[in-house]
Parts: C-alpha cells; sequence; structure tokens
C-alpha cells in the first residue's frame, strides 16, 4: 500500500488524505473540519490535485496494461468518504457565505469539480457516512455510485435545503439533477419542496444504490466490495467516454457562466416589468 498523500501540500492541517489500499482503489477522505464545507481553497487546493493525482496514477496503469497486455492493470475505482474519524458528516455543502461574494466560484471552482467527477474516468463511488446537504449532496451525485448509512447508529439525511433560506441553483445544481434524476416529481421534491431524505427513502426513490447498517468502517466496507465488482469496468478505457455522452447535455449546461440572481434583484427586475 503506498503512504498516503496529504492536501493541500505541506499544509500542517491537511484538508483531504488520499490513500490507494489496493493496486486498482484509491480512498479520498475529505477533511475539512468535522462537516466539509466546500470552500473554495477546499476545492481548488485539495479536491481538484488529489482527482489529478487518482487519474495520473491510474493512466501509468492503464498505459502499462496497454503495453504488456495484461488487462487487469487497467482496473480502477475511487471512493469519495467523508473523514473517517467521525459518523456525522459526509459533507454540510457549500461555505455559503463566501462563496456568493465570489463571481468565480461556480464558472471556476465548483462547476469544474462536479463535472471532472462526473466524466471521471474510472468508477467513483460517494460513501456518505453522515449528512449530506446541499453542495454536498451534489458532489455524491456526481459520482457513479451512493452509499449510506441507513441511519440506525444516528438519524442521517440528504438535502437540498436552497430554498428555505433564499439561495437560488446555480445552472450546475438544475444540469446534474436533470442528468441524474430523470423523474420530474422526484425533481421537484428535491429542488423546489427541499425534502429532507431519511436514507430509506433515498434508497427507495433511487438517489441512494446501497443502505450500510454500521459506522463509517462499514460503509467503507461496502464501499469497497462494489468498487471491487465494477473497478474492471475500466479496463477498455472508456468508462468516462462513455459518460461524456451520457451527460452530454448537462456538462454543456455546468460549463456556462451565467448570472445568478438573488431574490431581491429578481423581485426588483419583475416589479419592473409589471
Amino acid at each position: 500500500m503506498a503512504a498516503p498523500i496529504t492536501y493541500p501540500a505541506n499544509a500542517s492541517t491537511p484538508l483531504l488524505e488520499l490513500t490507494r489500499p489496493k493496486p486498482d482503489l484509491w480512498v479520498i477522505e475529505l477533511k475539512n473540519g468535522q462537516d466539509n464545507r466546500l470552500a473554495t481553497d477546499f476545492v481548488n487546493k485539495s479536491i481538484k490535485p488529489a482527482l489529478d493525482e487518482v487519474e495520473r496514477q491510474w493512466r501509468a496503469q492503464w498505459g502499462e496494461a496497454q503495453k504488456t497486455k495484461k488487462k487487469e492493470l487497467g482496473n480502477g475505482a475511487l471512493i469519495i468518504v467523508g473523514r473517517k474519524d467521525q459518523d456525522k458528516f459526509f459533507s454540510n455543502g457549500l461555505d455559503f457565505e463566501n462563496a456568493i461574494k465570489d463571481p468565480n466560484f461556480f464558472p471556476d471552482t465548483f462547476n469544474p469539480m462536479l463535472t471532472r467527477i462526473l466524466t471521471f474516468p474510472i468508477p467513483t463511488i460517494a460513501a456518505i457516512n453522515g449528512h449530506c446537504f446541499a453542495g454536498g449532496l451534489m458532489m455524491s451525485l456526481a459520482c457513479d455510485y451512493r452509499i449510506m448509512t441507513d441511519g440506525t447508529k444516528r438519524n442521517t439525511w440528504l438535502c437540498m435545503n436552497e430554498v428555505h433560506f433564499g439561495a437560488p441553483w446555480p445552472l450546475s445544481f438544475a444540469a446534474l439533477l436533470r442528468g441524474k434524476v430523470g423523474d420530474h416529481r422526484l425533481q421537484r421534491k428535491i429542488a423546489l419542496e427541499g425534502h429532507r431524505f431519511t436514507p430509506q427513502e433515498a434508497l427507495k426513490d433511487g438517489i441512494l444504490d446501497a443502505l450500510v447498517d454500521g459506522k463509517t468502517a462499514d460503509i467503507l466496507a461496502a464501499a469497497e466490495k462494489l468498487a471491487a465488482k465494477f473497478s474492471p469496468n475500466a479496463a477498455a478505457g472508456v468508462w468516462g467516454l462513455i459518460k461524456h455522452d451520457l451527460y452530454r447535455d448537462s456538462i454543456k449546461e455546468m460549463g456556462k457562466r451565467p448570472q445568478i440572481p438573488n431574490a431581491i434583484s429578481h423581485d426588483a427586475s419583475a416589479r419592473a416589468k409589471l
């Protein structure tokens, strides 16, 4: 097993740890405080470079597979998990107050991260070991699979709660939701009702792929089993290429740079037209 890599580079308090417990498995552990708020530096200096490193290592191995004709060398899967020393949060969403102050946060920071995960060249699994809110839920939706605690050890929810505190959705949120959730009634439930899903509800509605009776270690173990099942699908080198086509419309929308109005400016504009 390779030594862990921590991010940001040379930071005294790492925000992320990348491990490779098996030749065909990588694990990104999110460690930004207890609740993993998706702040600018966390995304740009930790999550994005960690994703780059995973792909760099996998592609080196895949290239070796082409030379040696050992197809299994091209296997690969990535697990993203909340910090392992707790069972309360996967991610509590964006650092919202600072995100809305930066007009470039979504087009230059958050949207590219979502697109990167959405089109990643090997299977991605969100090991949701606690609450998964707003931007955190979007990050998990960008993954190919989602496994979550069943909430028996601790109450746990998934929720897009922007409608309750007056935050408009960036195009990337709606585009990703449309790409991953086909039922308009479920889209409405997530986006307009801000429903707080229990793990059981989320599994029934197809947001999750599996539930685990246990804590973080148990969720990781289940995620590793799923990774072992599907990591061979990366060996042909087309996993990411197929996703680029599968989610083409979402990717196109996520790459746009629109102005995101707030409720007050939208109200002023609407009044002017009446």
